[in-house]
């Protein structure tokens, strides 16, 4: 009887429970495997290269880069595998990182001509310093950082850079920014509070500049461009404003770019008889909106100024001046004689195929303020403020860029200065770290850096293809040379003249007057 209930205890009980037990568990791990692998396979991969990757409901790739990676623009790809070779032809412990942030992922035209050219201006000064024949120290590799199309991501991005000036990779600036935004002007303020040094290529906003009212907001800004004070007294002096005889339009409410630029204008036109006339474009700036119609109700109210008026002066970005010039081309009064000046951002329509050239006629005329131009120092032969030999030995190195060892670097194009000022701001971080780096080391510590700014003037200048480059003890370019350009039918740029910020060029010595 015991054998008997021993027997069904293990067989019909124990034995059918454990195999149901075993069951179970078998199950639920199959279950669990099945929806790892399901997750596994539809988790979408956000990497885009090493050190790149797309964030949470953004399709750029944000990061730095220091591969190859062109950030999926062709137009890119050549310059970004010039670096690349170079970056690799270093030897280790022979060099500092300098990291180019720019918009690399835009989606308008005009700001990926500039992004490309800002980009090979970049590489061929890192080319230029790393093939020195003095052979000096540290050397430079480059890295591509990109906050997005409209800089959104900054955050991530100065993070990313903080780390990399604490780790081997051993940054010690960051170059390029491109234009005067709103999130760039957070990116620097962040970068410059965490003890990076910066060095600004294009940007121009006078609230994106130490100095004003003697406050340093930026601690370790260094530019290269002009101020729009400073660009807006140049072109005063140049075209001899008249303010009774002009008419300002501006963009309301504006960005760091266009409010300063703005003010600046305004301060040329004490008496004037004609009330500002404002528009009011869409918030990515880079977009056409409807823009176009208010710029069409403003040209009838400039036909109705008397012919006396004859100066228009614009504060706005590229795209709405592009709007603006098809419209004045349109204008009912094409006898009425106008001359459109503004500031860089002009430079941008150099290549924009949507201008309509026909506009410009011998009673309309687009002339801007440039940060460099390749003719304003050729067969030049003036003492101070800029050497045509500078310029030129800038033109040489573009020549060679066509094939190795120096290129390929991809189609270039001097016209809008873009590569020629970025070249520069490349040039000054380098004497930057050069000038702060002790001997027998290859790194200096990023505070002798911010340091350096200050002293960058007399003969230790920076003589740049785009001009003389001699720093306040702000970081600001002093008296820097102002390339007037002209917009022509025909396409392309016509350098007019060289003006001042001071009336004159520097003195021999480029001191900053106090």
């Amino acid at each position: 009887m015991a054998a008997r209930l021993w027997r069904w205890l293990r067989e019909d009980v124990w034995e059918i429970r454990f195999r149901r037990y075993v069951a179970l568990v078998l199950a639920a791990v199959l279950v669990a495997a099945g929806v790892w692998g399901g997750l596994r396979l539809t988790r979408e991969d956000r990497s885009c290269a090493t050190g790149v990757a797309r964030p949470q409901g953004s399709g750029d790739c944000v990061g730095v880069s220091t591969t190859a990676y062109d950030f999926g623009q062709p137009r890119f790809t050549d310059a970004a595998k010039a670096i690349d070779r170079e970056n690799h032809r270093l030897k280790p412990g022979s060099y500092v990182t300098v990291a180019v942030l720019l918009p690399f992922t835009t989606s308008a035209p005009a700001s990926l001509n500039d992004t490309l050219h800002e980009l090979q201006g970049a590489y061929l000064a890192q080319y230029q310093v790393n093939h020195e024949p003095t052979g000096e120290y540290p050397q430079v590799r480059l890295a591509l950082a990109n906050t997005g199309a409209d800089g959104a991501h900054w955050e991530q991005v100065v993070d990313r850079l903080e780390e990399m000036a604490k780790g081997p990779e051993r940054l010690r600036a960051v170059t390029g920014i491109g234009q005067s935004t709103d999130n760039n002007k957070k990116a620097v303020r962040e970068l410059t509070h965490r003890g990076i040094p910066v060095v600004g290529s294009s940007i121009t906003a006078d609230d994106l500049a130490n100095g004003q009212g003697g406050k340093d907001p930026f601690p370790g800004l260094a530019r290269v461009a002009p101020t729009n004070t400073d660009e807006a007294r140049a072109l005063a002096l140049f075209a001899q404003v008249t303010a009774r005889k002009a008419l300002l339009v501006y963009d309301k409410p504006g960005d760091p770019y266009t409010r300063t630029l703005e003010t600046s204008l305004k301060k040329l036109l004490p008496g004037t008889l004609h009330q500002p006339q404002p528009f009011t474009p869409p918030a990515d700036r880079t977009q056409d909106g409807t823009t176009a119609n208010q710029f069409r109700q403003i040209t009838q109210l400039l036909c109705d100024t008397p012919k006396s008026t004859d100066t228009i002066l614009f504060a706005g970005r590229h795209t709405q001046l592009r709007q603006f010039i098809n419209a004045l081309g349109q204008r009912g009064c094409t006898d009425h004689k106008f001359t459109v000046l503004t500031g860089d951002e002009g430079s941008y329509l150099a290549g924009d195929t949507k201008l309509d050239r026909t506009a410009l006629t011998d009673t309309l005329s687009v002339r801007y303020t440039a940060l460099a131009h390749p003719d304003a120092w050729k067969g030049k032969t003036a003492a101070t403020g800029g050497s045509a030999a500078d310029a030129a030995a800038l033109d040489e190195l573009v020549r060679r860029a066509g094939k190795a060892p120096v290129g390929p670097i991809g189609e270039t194009d001097l016209d809008d200065g873009q590569l020629i000022i970025a070249h520069d701001a490349l040039q000054l971080a380098v004497k930057g770290l050069r000038e702060a780096t002790l001997n027998g080391r290859t790194a200096p510590s990023l505070a002798d850096v911010v340091n350096e700014w200050a002293l960058i003037k007399g003969k230790q200048r920076v003589n740049g293809a785009s001009g003389w480059i001699c720093l306040d003890v702000h970081g600001n370019p002093y008296d820097k040379a102002v390339p007037i350009v002209e917009l022509k039918p025909s396409g392309g740029t016509r350098f007019v003249r060289t003006a001042w910020p001071e009336r004159e060029p520097p003195a021999g010595n480029c001191l900053p007057s106090a």
